[in-house]
């Protein structure tokens, strides 16, 4: 949602600095522009941090997480934009929800087709990347002053190291070497050394050379003289599963009592990976350094205090935890439902701790927050001054966290209505799933459900219930369905959801009409009778064979064949119920066309196959114009 800041930030100003100043003994020779540093974990859980702790306590040891949340405040009602990794590091830095975006999970830019002969159903076309001319906060604070930097992995694209790279959105500096994650041969061998030319040497804690984290530690030294922005985005603790400190594995592997030739398969329920457990230790050791290196390091801008004085902290994680692969569990969620993947709580929920001048140390609220939260709430906590024209789903959390970080009311909408109500759109995979959180309530939407019996079309559940005005734990397991028992309150959030995502252009997963089962009104798809191309505009024939076509798009792609091969999706026309005529946009190499009747099947014209040299080789070539 738009919002619209006055000419010198809405939340500090000049006013709101001295107030500041007064409140939290903060000097008021501080430096007007503080430090921002953002921290993105990658796949890391909501129960993977030790603070976070509420059923069976977790063997990992996380001391500088720990400690860091007693300095802030500690969100224990905090999401992520999506459940996956891209589409929440795209809204993260856009502040677009992925629904409005179309950049709704990893990869994308390929045309919509089921995952195999067996789907029942197949995703919607969606973006590969975030568009180069997205105005990012890296491009907004760089254009107030500050030096950008981004350090770690990347992937808002539809590979690690395809357009656009941080460069190209308003990072200074980048660099994403992968450091002590690069992969190992073997998991069980080739462990780090003390030797000098070991490049992932270890140090004297026992912990091996990191590059990620040292490069991170060389942006804030090389600028701390200016106001600097890092971007640090983790790749622990994501796959592949292991460490290469021998030291941590052997210490996890007995303390869980668990061999590490043969960890837990994925039906084993718990936290009893020593891999992954390691990997949680060593990500909290080397963000305990960069913790230390604000804590110890003088502010050149502000003689005599430390840059933590004058930088805010933004740790958080870019989705739930991955529970595991078809053979191996990493982590679990528990007590939340599911984890990456899925929009339940376990894919969503995440761990977020928010430090820095004028917030209260010590403080852990159950407001709810968003990653798309973080744009708008940077802008004011840097007295940046909002385009005009640029969109912000989410809201500023500067009033809450200086005021009172337990105040639901203090998070509001641009119109000064306080948000109680978030949306979330995955409809890929096996979850093809949206869902709504309003309040203590949570909806979600099932697209599989028409003769499936694995599945119901709407779940209702109370994740908290209030007590005295504040919320106790009610069914944040997601394990009792009360959508029968509370039909009209169902319907109705179901209703929000669908205006909220119609809102926002949202796109939704399509049946498949060469699904060998049975599905109603299979034998009903249109066919595709003829094609021509004449001076840049597509021509389609087809029969409706009983099924209203309701809606048509071309897919093509202007670089068809080549590395990154990227398809995009525009609009077609159906005329006479009977034609379809699409305009090539300039520079087309190849296209499909795709038709979707009225009982959401989708045919796709000519059919897609994906070839070594990508989709092109089942695609219509265009005429070279």
């Amino acid at each position: 949602m738009n919002r619209v800041h006055p000419p010198f930030g809405y939340f500090l100003s000049i006013a709101f600095l001295c107030l500041s100043a007064l409140s939290y003994g903060i000097s008021e020779d501080r430096p007007e522009k503080p430090n921002i540093v953002l921290i993105l974990t990658d796949d890391l859980g909501w129960q993977d941090v030790k603070c976070y702790d509420i059923d069976e306590p977790s063997p990992m040891e996380t001391p500088n997480i720990d400690a860091l949340a007693k300095k802030g405040v500690m969100f224990w009602q905090a999401y992520s934009p999506a459940p996956t990794c891209a589409p929440s590091r795209c809204a993260i830095l856009s502040g677009n929800h992925p629904a409005r975006a179309q950049k709704t999970h990893v990869v994308g830019g390929a045309p919509p087709a089921p995952i195999n002969m067996h789907s029942r159903m197949m995703d919607p076309w969606y973006s590969g990347r975030m568009p180069e001319d997205e105005l990012t906060i890296a491009k907004i604070l760089r254009e107030n002053g500050y030096t950008t930097g981004h350090s770690g992995k990347w992937h808002i694209a539809i590979d690690h190291h395809a357009f656009p790279q941080p460069g190209d959105v308003g990072f200074d500096f980048t660099r994403a070497d992968r450091g002590a994650r690069s992969g190992m041969a073997d998991r069980l061998s080739g462990f780090a050394t003390k030797g000098e030319e070991d490049p992932y040497r270890l140090d004297s804690n026992g912990f091996p050379f990191h590059q990620t984290n040292e490069d991170a530690l060389s942006f804030m030294e090389n600028h701390k003289e200016e106001p600097f922005f890092l971007y640090y985005a983790t790749w622990l603790v994501h796959s592949p599963i292991q460490t290469r400190s021998e030291e941590l594995l052997k210490k996890y592997s007995e303390r869980l009592g668990i061999d590490p030739s043969h960890p837990p398969t994925k039906d084993t329920p718990g936290q009893l990976n020593p891999f992954y457990c390691a990997m949680v230790e060593e990500l909290d050791y080397y963000l305990g350094i960069v913790f230390d290196y604000l804590e110890q390091t003088e502010d050149p801008r502000w003689p005599g205090h430390m840059l933590s004085e004058n930088t805010y902290l933004i740790f958080t994680s870019d989705n739930g935890g991955m529970e595991g692969n078809p053979k191996e569990r990493y982590t679990d969620n528990h007590p939340l439902a599911r984890g990456k993947i899925s929009a339940m709580e376990g894919g969503t929920r995440v761990p977020l701790i928010i430090t820095g001048p004028g917030i209260e140390a010590g403080v852990e609220t159950d407001v709810i927050a968003n990653g798309l939260d973080f744009y708008p709430t940077i802008l004011s906590l840097t007295g940046t001054e909002k385009p005009a024209n640029k969109n912000l789903d989410g809201c500023d959390l500067a009033p809450l966290l200086s005021i009172d970080p337990t105040d639901p009311t203090l998070v509001k909408h641009p119109d000064g209505t306080v948000r109680d109500t978030m949306v979330w759109h995955f409809p890929h995979g096996r979850a093809l799933e949206s869902t709504i959180r309003e309040g203590d309530y949570k909806l979600v939407r099932n697209y599989d459900h028409v003769n499936n019996e694995e599945s119901v079309q709407l779940e209702l559940y109370r994740l908290y219930k209030k007590v005295e005005g504040k919320p106790v734990r009610a069914d944040i397991e997601e394990s009792r369905n009360l959508a029968e028992a509370f039909p009209k309150k169902a319907k109705r959030m179901n209703q929000q959801l669908s205006m909220r995502l119609t809102e926002m252009k949202a796109s939704y997963p399509s049946y498949n009409p060469h699904y060998p089962g049975d599905l109603p009104h299979k034998e009903q798809v249109p066919a595709i009778m003829e094609t021509q191309e004449k001076d840049g505009i597509a021509y389609f024939t087809f029969n409706e064979n009983g099924a209203r076509v309701t809606r048509a798009n071309l897919i093509y792609s202007t670089n068809g064949g080549e590395e990154y091969e990227e398809w995009f999706r525009a609009p077609a026309k159906v005329r006479n119920h009977s034609e379809v005529t699409a305009e090539l946009p300039e520079g087309t190499t190849h296209y499909f066309v795709n038709l979707t009747d009225e009982n959401n099947f989708l045919v796709s014209f000519p059919r897609v196959e994906k070839g070594k040299s990508g989709f092109s080789g089942s695609a219509i070539e265009a005429i070279r114009r």
